[in-house]
């Protein structure tokens, strides 16, 4: 019935063309008119039409979802942040639902929904139509919508992977290559069974045309050794060849380089870890200080990044400079979390927030303003008022140095490296590290009379690079390897990442190593240019940064099940181009030993096939590092999750195994009561008290939280 409704729609204009053609040169033949008329026309105008539709559908308000939390949100002062605060405490789901039914609300959102179904339907009936008239851009198209389908309809797998084959083998199109051979390294949806030797076919076709994540996926699988003999040069060709195009794609943005998407989170240390807090490694020691872990404990507390913000703001509106610079951060970084490196360091999704580079501005202007009256860019330095306090004058110099950085790069301002200039020399009044080095760039670049002076621009990166300036330290790096000074720029690139440069540096270092790879083939330093080029692609994601759109979507109020599920989708592809976050959130999904009753009576039914699945990336994530991840290996050894049937003492005996490889890394209290456990039970290990003790008295020293049960193993 649809196609005929299709036909009905498409085919009179283009038919009575074709019949006003031919009754021009064949009177005598009236059917030939209607078998003759243009295919590709018609396949072409049912595409464009589909294309039209699909941009009418935008995001669709499900019923019952309520605006209320926007009201306000863009007005600033005290009575805006009591009215924000107000709207918050005496808010009930109940009393908004009842509005909306007063109103219609709730019948006006049921219409569009239902519209934009039906659209969408619409939509694939016509791409439909006209993939099965040849068209190649409809083909593609239907299988895009297919695996990342608009909120209202669902995904179809195995038509997805139908379509992307069908269009790899008529068009040689890389994407479509690079989609199959995921289908096929997967088995995503049971839409085709794994085939490895496959996916690396397909991987490789798709990667010599270019394919950015095909490139990633065949570093990370020759790396290793996934359907391949490991090659550790193998691997770095390819991730050479991703890594460059991330660079190029960082210097395509303003002076400085593009802002770096925000660092991605772990599902399981938002949860504290794998084991819960005080347990996980991710959540003990040092750990503990880390930014995911904070937000952790300020989510159980019951916060929301919202709360925070208005917090922040209520205090702000009052003349709290220490609260307006902690917006005007927020603002610009667009999270509550920064990374170490200083400004260009970037932030994490964790915390995530609008960017608004215009709050931003507004509140550094505000702070500005306590030490500096107006600008004066012919003479920076003057317009200063009297009576400043020191710390006025040390906020405005933080200040400065990001609205230098703004006029600069033209982030809330329209770009003016003059403006920029003026900032930044106020900022230097303080000694400001972010200035000299701000200073440093514009002289570098020559971007005030087109005329670079690397002389003061190599004396501002020195002033900054010696209050130990990550991104200072990185361009008086760049200095000496352009002039093939390599031992200097070495020492400069190894020590800006200690201070936390987060891209450039693991770049340049790469490309050392790799040089004598190439020249030496030295296995040593082609691991090192492997790791670090790992490091640039997947830190520089911006030509598909699938771990920020699969974070978003998870942790999206409200997010059905669908748009979870296609979370997931993000992280199987990620988790095939090597991101050991990818892998460890699929991991923990699918985590099928976190019931407290395991080994009881009462403990639920376990998947084999998932514990099997959440197993194989239990063991990527470990491979890359994760030591929660490995001690969750041989928990699944131990209690025969996911693994191949064999005699229980072998499986113990492998589990000990992975306990001990935990072990070594002296951080990890957890495997060190499960091996001391193991000694004194005698399990997958010779019995040992001795050694039980020890392992025990180990736990204790690493982890003060194992006091009880160490208590109890010892006093049993």
């Amino acid at each position: 019935m649809r196609k005929a409704w299709l036909v009905a729609l498409l085919v009179p204009g283009v038919l009575a063309q074709a019949t006003q053609d031919s009754s021009t040169t064949d009177n005598d033949a009236p059917d030939k008119a209607a078998n003759t008329y243009d295919r590709a026309a018609e396949a072409s105008q049912a595409y464009d039409k589909a294309l039209k539709t699909l941009s009418t559908i935008g995001s669709v308000q499900a019923p019952h979802e309520d605006g209320q939390a926007a009201l306000f949100s863009n007005y600033q002062g005290p009575i805006a942040s009591a009215l924000r605060i107000a709207l918050r405490l005496v808010y009930q789901p109940w009393l908004s639902r009842s509005v909306a039914y007063i109103t219609g609300k709730e019948a006006t959102l049921t219409r569009r929904y239902e519209d934009a179904r039906s659209k969408a339907v619409k939509v694939v009936d016509l791409l439909t139509y006209a993939a099965e008239l040849g068209n190649q851009e409809a083909l593609y198209k239907l299988a895009q919508i297919s695996m990342f389908p608009p909120s209202i309809l669902p995904r179809d797998s195995r038509r997805a992977f139908e379509l992307f084959s069908r269009h790899a083998e008529l068009t040689g199109n890389a994407t479509s290559q690079a989609m199959t051979a995921f289908f096929y390294a997967t088995g995503f949806g049971n839409a085709t069974e794994a085939d490895q030797a496959k996916a690396l076919l397909y991987y490789t076709f798709a990667a010599h045309q270019g394919d950015y994540g095909s490139e990633m996926s065949l570093g990370f699988r020759y790396w290793s050794g996934i359907g391949v003999k490991e090659d550790c040069m193998a691997a770095m060709e390819w991730y050479e060849a991703a890594a460059e195009k991330s660079m190029a794609t960082f210097l395509t943005g303003p002076p400085g380089g593009r802002t770096l998407p925000l660092l991605p989170t772990r599902l399981s240390d938002f949860d504290g870890g794998a084991y819960g807090i005080g347990s996980s490694v991710a959540s003990t020691g040092m750990n503990i200080n880390r930014n995911v872990i904070r937000a952790y404990r300020a989510r159980a507390a019951g916060e929301k990044w919202s709360d925070v913000v208005e917090y922040y703001q209520f205090n702000a509106d009052r003349g709290d400079i220490e609260f307006a610079l902690r917006l005007g951060r927020i603002f610009y970084q667009g999270s509550l979390y920064t990374v170490g490196g200083g400004i260009s360091g970037g932030a994490e999704a964790v915390g995530a927030v609008p960017r608004d580079f215009h709050r931003a501005k507004a509140y550094f202007m505000k702070i500005a303003r306590l030490v500096w009256s107006r600008e004066n860019v012919a003479s920076p330095l003057t317009h200063r008022k009297e009576g400043a306090t020191d710390g006025q004058k040390l906020a405005a110099s933080i200040a400065s140095a990001y609205l230098g950085r703004m006029y600069l790069r033209g982030e809330g301002f329209k770009q003016d490296a003059r403006m920029a200039k003026m900032w930044f020399e106020r900022g230097m009044e303080n000694a400001n590290a972010e200035c000299a080095n701000g200073l440093g760039i514009i002289y570098r670049d020559g971007l005030l009379d087109g005329k670079p002076d690397m002389k003061k621009a190599l004396t501002q990166f020195g002033v900054a690079a010696g209050q130990e300036h990550a991104e200072a330290l990185v361009n008086l790096g760049k200095h000496y390897y352009q002039h093939g000074d390599l031992p200097h720029a070495m020492m400069y690139f190894e020590n800006a990442i200690k201070h936390g440069s987060p891209f450039e540096a693991y770049y340049y270092i790469a490309q050392i190593h790799a040089s004598n790879a190439y020249k030496n083939s030295l296995m040593g330093s082609c691991s090192f240019a492997v790791s670090f080029y790992k490091h640039v692609v997947e830190r520089g994601s911006w030509r598909e940064n699938l771990l920020g759109e699969a974070e978003a979507i998870w942790f999206k109020e409200g997010s059905s099940l669908a748009e979870k599920q296609g979370a997931m989708l993000r992280w199987y592809m990620a988790a095939e181009r090597g991101y050991e976050s990818a892998q460890n959130n699929i991991a923990y999904v699918l985590d099928q030993d976190r019931d407290s009753l395991r080994g009881t009576s009462l403990a639920r039914p376990v998947s084999n096939d998932t514990a099997r699945d959440a197993l194989k990336f239990w063991m990527r994530s470990s491979a890359q590092r994760n030591i929660d991840a490995l001690i969750k290996v041989g928990d699944y050894y131990y209690h025969g999750l996911g693994v191949a049937d064999e005699p229980e003492a072998l499986r113990w005996e492998k589990a000990a195994g992975y306990y001990h490889s935990a072990v070594d890394t002296h951080i990890s209290a957890l495997a060190m009561w499960n091996l001391g456990w193991m000694y004194e039970n005698g399990r997958g290990v010779t019995q040992d008290f001795h050694l039980a003790k020890r392992y025990y008295d180990m736990a204790l020293e690493t982890n003060a939280e194992a006091y009880f049960p160490v208590l109890l193993s010892l006093i049993k």
